[in-house]
């Protein structure tokens, strides 16, 4: 299925990490009839209000890129948010899409789905083998949820929804929360306050932290009070703020002991991977079976769904055999230890101070490598190797720094 260059596409969580790439990328290669809404013009997770978008803007396709993330400590602590907030977008965009005719769909999702002890480096085929780890549970559920959603529209409804499982993603307007962002941009502004501290540019600190307020949790109102932390804070209370942080002068402390492999995409590469299947792949070329539904044979899909009736419900096709892990794997095949990203991030900041691994805090899975073998038959492999990517990150978030 092809769209064309004046086709609608609706680019769900378009301002963030992978959004405003493939936004991008799109219009690079002439794609200029994008829709995109802001949380505040749009809520995901508001039934209705998407209903009334997709009843206003009848998209040709979706890239459903938004979703409620965070790292290892967040998704230890709101642990029911992660899996309601990603189950209500994703069922509200999806059904949606398919009640309003969608013609193509990519969802993205996250390697963490994968179970805690996969065999590595892993394939598609390791979804649902073991235990998955438990620091982010909840979001794996709720992704490998969105997944199944698409394979399971596919094989009763006939539609032609794919799901992508990049790797650890970092980039241009990432989230650089100090409790709630990816492991790359967290260490990164890190690192950078720490030197910032060592030097005592103390007009560099206060536009960080205006730029990126400190909203604090429980514990870190207990040590310094109520009130966001920001630029305009006594000189004290912000120094109190980043040691909760474990950022001191010339000196950073890191969760886990540094040990744990892990694998990194460049987010315009993602987009590239992302857009690259959404315009050339399909659903049976991922499963090698061109009539994979029993709407493919005349099947009616104007029935009530109700367990008493089964006329107009589409249908699987069970003489097809188990047709599961569908999704395709997006990454670099590459990897590297955390206390190394460690190294190449205070190469780029310039940072020439300690860093140090709290072993009392948990590593997460001690191995995330991902076969991209699927990725690459299907026609795309990454450009951006982790050292330039890196320093592009750090330029480009002291870039940000300036605007308003």
């Amino acid at each position: 299925m092809s769209l064309s260059k004046d086709s609608k596409i609706y680019i769900a969580g378009h301002h963030g990490l992978v959004g405003s790439a493939i936004w991008n990328n799109l219009e690079k290669r002439g794609y200029h009839n994008l829709v995109g809404r802001s949380h505040k013009e749009l809520d995901l997770t508001d039934q209705y209000a998407v209903q009334k978008f997709f009843d206003d803007e009848k998209p040709d396709a979706v890239v459903l890129a938004a979703a409620f993330v965070g790292g290892i400590m967040a998704n230890s602590l709101y642990r029911a948010d992660f899996i309601m907030q990603n189950m209500k977008m994703q069922c509200n965009v999806i059904e949606n899409a398919y009640k309003h005719g969608v013609k193509k769909l990519l969802f993205l999702g996250s390697t963490c789905i994968y179970p805690k002890n996969a065999p590595q480096p892993m394939k598609e085929d390791s979804l649902l083998t073991s235990p998955l780890e438990y620091t982010n549970e909840e979001y794996a559920i709720a992704k490998i949820a969105g997944l199944k959603m698409c394979e399971s529209y596919n094989l009763q409804y006939g539609t032609n929804y794919i799901a992508v499982m990049p790797t650890n993603l970092y980039g241009p307007n990432d989230n650089f929360h100090l409790e709630n962002s990816h492991v790359m941009p967290a260490m990164m502004r890190k690192i950078y306050l720490a030197k910032l501290l060592h030097v005592g540019d103390w007009h560099s600190i206060e536009e960080d932290m205006n730029k990126r307020p400190i909203n604090p949790t429980d514990k870190l109102r207990a040590l310094i009070g109520e009130g966001n932390v920001d630029g305009t804070n006594p000189h004290d209370r912000i120094l109190k703020a980043l040691a909760f942080y474990g950022i001191y002068d010339n000196k950073v402390v890191l969760w886990g002991t540094g040990t744990p492999l892990r694998e990194f995409l460049w987010s315009e590469d993602m987009a590239d991977a992302s857009v690259h299947i959404l315009l050339n792949v399909d659903f049976k070329d991922i499963i090698g079976i061109e009539k994979y539904s029993s709407v493919f044979y005349g099947a009616k899909t104007d029935g009530t769904v109700d367990r008493n009736n089964s006329e107009g419900r589409g249908g699987a096709i069970p003489t097809l055999g188990e047709i599961r892990n569908c999704h395709i794997n997006v990454g670099t095949g590459i990897e590297l230890t955390i206390r190394q990203l460690s190294e190449l991030v205070a190469r780029a900041v310039g940072f020439e101070g300690t860093i140090e691994f709290d072993s009392t805090k948990p590593d997460g899975t001690m191995r995330k490598l991902i076969d991209v073998s699927k990725l690459h038959s299907l026609g795309w492999t990454h450009k951006v190797e982790i050292e330039e990517g890196v320093q592009r990150l750090f330029n480009w978030y002291k870039q940000s720094l300036n605007k308003q």
